[in-house]
């Protein structure tokens, strides 16, 4: 009996190895399939292009600012056999690595082989509370004649390739948007106050982008 009972353990785990083994082995082509398709499709992210900033308003009421801008900006798909999805899609202003505008969520879209979309949101954000340093920093560079905002992107994308839609990635769009006088009256008027002008004195100033700029993206 002892031995028809090791006979069968024997033959159990064998079969256990055989079903183990298997699994392990159907893992490996899958695993290898996917790698393939991956590596000769090769999706390349996709490239982001800010195209205009209007300033319509700024106003310094220490230490928050009050901001309202519309910014163009287009995306473009560089992919010949890849699609992408912008599943959700946030956009808003910094200044010094902080917020100016609360975040404005675009519209999702599906971007096809070598498409291009432009979105043009309106961002704004009243009386933000930001650091004492960054309201001083702004304030001086107003009155130098220039500010560099930062129009950034965040929210998940999708590949799809045929029927096949991958998971969702991270997407994060950085843009640099360099505002500077001018001389025609563009935007909004802007008071100014600080070590550039006298105590007590506005004065006021016009800003306009100066031109386009390309985006740093990551996924």
């Amino acid at each position: 009996m002892s031995k028809e009972k090791h006979h069968r353990d024997w033959i159990l785990r064998r079969c256990c190895g055989s079903i183990c083994a298997c699994f392990l082995t159907l893992a490996a082509v899958v695993g290898f399939i996917v790698l393939v398709i991956y590596l000769a499709l090769h999706p390349s992210k996709p490239s982001f292009y800010l195209q205009d900033v209007q300033l319509r308003s700024i106003d310094l009421s220490d230490p928050a600012i009050s901001l309202n801008l519309q910014v163009t900006i287009a995306s473009r798909n560089p992919n010949e056999r890849v699609g992408v999805y912008y599943k959700t899609l946030d956009a808003f202003t910094t200044y010094r690595d902080e917020p100016v505008t609360v975040p404005v969520s675009l519209p999702s879209i599906y971007q096809g082989h070598k498409d291009a979309s432009v979105w043009s949101p309106v961002m704004s954000g009243d009386a933000v509370p930001v650091s004492q340093y960054v309201a001083d920093a702004m304030r001086q560079d107003i009155s130098a004649g220039y500010v560099l905002l930062h129009v950034k992107l965040e929210g998940r994308v999708k590949w799809k390739v045929g029927s096949w839609v991958s998971g969702g990635y991270h997407l994060f769009v950085n843009c640099p948007a360099l505002l500077a006088t001018s001389g025609a009256a563009v935007g909004g008027a802007f008071a100014v106050s600080g070590a550039a002008v006298p105590a007590g004195v506005n004065t006021t100033v016009s800003l306009k982008f100066t031109h386009p700029a390309d985006c740093t993206v990551d996924v």
